[in-house]
């Protein structure tokens, strides 16, 4: 039996595998399936996005370059300018990532000493697994904060012990938030950015949920308030239906980008050439992402409609692919997610989450009409249960 990373010992079935399992033993069975549970959009591509791709293609297959090509860089520092009106140098401060998986995953390898006083990596929960298993692989510390309802899910580090702070080396936010909704303001944000710089810790931004929005105002960047100390991270993959391109990139401090230019090339991740393409067609256009946008408020106004009519309680969901549902009668996530399934419908409850509450998550991803039809089966069990 070869050596084993005793990380790899330590980790549970990563939650999406396990959903994707329970999805495949239900359709084995028969049943007619409504997956509310992986935020992997079923619309689409747009047809732009595949053209540039197909027309990006090179006749010679070559390695890609680690700082991606002038005019993806470029289409990413235009979104930015047009989106947060902020203006990178985009050479310095912006390099390309296959996807944010991967970077995020990635990123205490750069910013991390396994060794040093200061492991931990601080985060709120529920909350995205790649933070936490970024961190352990890495040889850090995970430090994950249970985020309430009462306070908008948000993480307010300067309410932790100072002790724990001071061993602190990053600390992620994501807002729009995967899997509450929750969103952040730029007051927020500032005085995040200043407890960051006044304690030395690195702030990295996820928001791959930016463009995913259904009222104003638009959900701010971290980058509107500051470049100095901070990293964000932005993907194509829920904004313009490319899950299975794999394209963002990271943007911030060009000390922390040089910093990354000199760890990635050792994991080879640079994005292909024609998917470059794709993704500055993507970057520049925003009538493919109003089209998508409808779709989905009109994915999430089913089942707002059903919460009412049924008194089921939800946070608000003015952003993101996601509805939080709490439990009618505070019960059991998993129980209830089991219940849904034998009714075909398919959720994340909040333990896959990494929290015990009594909260589960949907995705706005099956069609409008089977959105409405899962309602009407989730109906169904609620009568039985009354």
């Amino acid at each position: 039996m070869p050596t084993i990373n005793p990380t790899v010992q330590k980790l549970a079935t990563y939650p999406a595998e396990a959903l994707m399992a329970k999805k495949q033993a239900l359709l084995a069975a028969g049943k007619e399936v409504y997956d509310f549970s992986v935020g992997d959009p079923i619309e689409p591509t747009a047809e732009g996005i595949r053209q540039a791709f197909m027309a990006g293609l090179p006749s010679i297959s070559q390695y890609p370059s680690i700082v991606g090509e002038p005019a993806f860089r470029q289409a990413c520092g235009d979104w930015l300018k047009r989106r947060f009106d902020v203006s990178l140098d985009v050479d310095a401060e912006l390099i390309p990532s296959t996807g944010s998986k991967e970077a995020i995953f990635h990123l205490p390898l750069t910013f991390l000493d396994p060794h040093g006083s200061r492991r931990r990596v601080l985060y709120g929960v529920p909350a995205y697994p790649l933070y936490e298993r970024g961190a352990r692989f890495a040889g850090g510390e995970p430090w994950p904060v249970e985020l309430r309802p009462e306070k908008h899910y948000r993480l307010e580090p300067w309410d932790l012990p100072a002790e724990k702070i001071a061993e602190t080396a990053i600390c992620w936010i994501n807002y729009p938030h995967n899997p509450t909704a929750a969103t952040a303001d730029l007051a927020y944000l500032g005085r995040l950015v200043a407890f960051c710089h006044q304690h030395d810790i690195l702030l990295c931004s996820d928001e791959c949920y930016a463009d995913i929005y259904f009222e104003e105002p638009k959900p701010p960047s971290v980058l509107q308030v500051t470049r100095e100390g901070v990293l964000a991270f932005h993907s194509l993959s829920k904004r313009s239906g490319m899950t299975g391109y794999r394209s963002g990139f990271v943007a911030g401090d060009a000390a922390l980008i040089a910093l990354l230019k000199k760890t990635r090339p050792n994991f080879g991740v640079a994005t292909t050439r024609m998917v470059q393409a794709a993704a500055s067609w993507a970057w520049r256009d925003e009538a493919h992402l109003e089209q998508r946008l409808a779709l989905f408020r009109a994915k999430r106004d089913v089942m707002l409609r059903f919460c009412a009519e049924r008194g089921i309680e939800h946070t608000p969901c003015t952003s993101t692919l996601y509805l939080w549902v709490r439990v009618p009668g505070d019960g059991d996530a998993v129980a209830y997610a089991e219940r849904l399934a034998e009714k075909g419908i398919i959720v994340s409850p909040a333990p896959f989450h990494g929290v015990d509450q009594p909260y589960f998550r949907l995705a706005l991803v099956p069609s409008v009409e089977d959105c409405e039809r899962a309602m009407l089966l989730w109906g169904e069990l609620e009568d039985e249960g009354a």
